[in-house]
């Protein structure tokens, strides 16, 4: 049960992160959930890349560890 919470945590941060890095890279002044994080545009695309891929790793993992448990 905790790889499946585990899993779709991951899948929400990897969806609202890769969702607000685009709309950066889109509109530079529209900086999302991150607007209070200080430095302007270059340190939001890093947090916004690095939460990215920090939600395809947790997906990622989760769906295996549920796998190896014999639960996919």
């Amino acid at each position: 049960m905790k790889y499946d919470v585990l899993q779709v945590l991951g899948m929400v941060m990897l969806v609202v992160c890769a969702q607000a890095l685009v709309r950066l890279l889109v509109d530079k002044g529209d900086r999302g959930l991150l607007d209070g994080l200080p430095g302007g545009f270059l340190p939001t695309l890093l947090a916004y890349a690095v939460l990215t891929a920090a939600g395809v790793l947790l997906t990622g993992w989760a769906h295996s560890r549920a796998k190896a448990l014999g639960r996919r």
